[in-house]
């Protein structure tokens, strides 16, 4: 069974940042793509943020990709995601997400998924 652990969530002021930690556990993961995303309240969920563990290619959503960069240490098992320039509209809660296979935005295709992180984003 793969672990996935979020950390680094909280309150922020807006134009304020973040950084999100995904700690993984059980296993290696070549093959694997790690993914982020969100969900608000009333809204579905978002894709955020992508990286194959092997060669580290990176994907963005459409709205992320000026303020959000996601990366990895691959010696500590651990994905992270880095927010920029937060505003209101970016609170939510930020799953961690792993998928066996290719970089994928559609969650219901991710194999394992962690507990999620609070990010409450003031104005």
């Amino acid at each position: 069974q793969v672990q996935l652990v979020e950390s680094g969530g909280g309150l922020v002021q807006a134009g304020g940042s973040l950084r999100l930690s995904c700690a993984a556990s059980g296993r290696t993961f070549s093959g694997y793509a790690m993914g982020w995303f969100r969900q608000a309240p009333g809204k579905e969920r978002e894709f955020v943020a992508a990286i194959r563990w092997s060669g580290g290619n990176t994907y963005y959503g459409d709205s992320m990709k000026d303020r959000f960069t996601i990366s990895r240490d691959n010696a500590k098992n651990t994905v992270y995601l880095q927010m920029n320039s937060l505003k209101p509209e970016d609170t939510a809660v930020y799953y961690c997400a792993a998928r066996i296979g290719n970089y994928h935005s559609d969650y219901a295709s991710y194999d394992y998924w962690g507990q999620g992180t609070q990010v409450t984003v003031s104005s």
